[in-house]
């Protein structure tokens, strides 16, 4: 019986050993239980921060851009605006250019068609001498007629004096292939050969150019004119000695 009794005491001293090893495997347990749920909380709690700060990097992140598409919009649109500015000037510009050159070509065909124009004018007034001079003319007064037509003659000369035209003036000067041209030659006592004797249509200088060579008469070589050369070419060579 004792045996008996001694084994249940055993029994039931098991039994509360076993309950209390239930009791503290389920306490640690419930505390592994609870520190893992304390753990993921935490890391919850911190991905959630962490979720929030990118959101927020994120927003400003975007208003930056935004923001800079506008400032660049706005670049573009000035610069669409100057350009059109500056087409627009270009345009007037070129306009300005094709009128002014328009003008400056008509300025220019005006100035050679009309480029007579002031020797006309001073020749008309001539004109209107020699008009007078025949609506007065009289009878026999030719003397009156003659003095009139070198009045007339010296105011024409006059007019050819102010545009720049002179007279060749040819007699007694040696023949000049660039002023004269040589139509007949005929022999002259003392009168070196190759001298101009006689005009036959006078010849003009317009300011430096020769419009129009005078046809004239030359002496032609002679035994008294070959004196005559040799004897100048002595003088003119002492001359240039001394």
């Amino acid at each position: 019986m004792e045996e008996i009794k001694n084994q249940e005491q055993n029994n039931q001293s098991l039994g509360a050993e076993q309950q209390g090893q239930e009791v503290q495997n389920k306490a640690g347990e419930e505390f592994k239980s609870n520190g893992s749920s304390n753990n993921n909380a935490t890391l919850d709690e911190s991905n959630h921060e962490q979720s929030e700060a990118i959101a927020e990097e994120g927003v400003i992140e975007q208003k930056e851009l935004e923001k800079q598409i506008k400032e660049l919009e706005e670049k573009i649109s000035e610069l669409e605006k100057n350009n059109s500015e500056l087409k627009d000037a270009f345009l007037r510009k070129a306009a300005e250019f094709e009128n002014y050159k328009r003008r400056t070509e008509i300025d220019q065909l005006n100035i050679i068609k009309y480029a007579a124009e002031p020797f006309i004018k001073n020749i008309l007034t001539v004109y209107d001498d020699l008009e007078r001079s025949l609506n007065h003319i009289e009878g026999n007064n030719f003397e009156s007629l003659k003095k009139g037509l070198e009045l007339i003659y010296d105011k024409f000369t006059k007019i050819l004096d102010s545009h720049g035209i002179r007279k060749i003036d040819a007699i007694g000067k040696p023949f000049d292939v660039e002023l004269h041209e040589a139509l007949m030659q005929r022999p002259a006592e003392g009168v070196p050969p190759h001298t101009v004797l006689e005009v036959l249509e006078h010849g003009y200088i317009y300011k430096d150019k020769v419009i129009r060579h005078a046809k004239v008469v030359v002496s032609s070589e002679t035994t008294d004119n070959k004196e005559i050369e040799t004897n100048q070419q002595n003088s003119d060579s002492q001359n240039n000695n001394n």
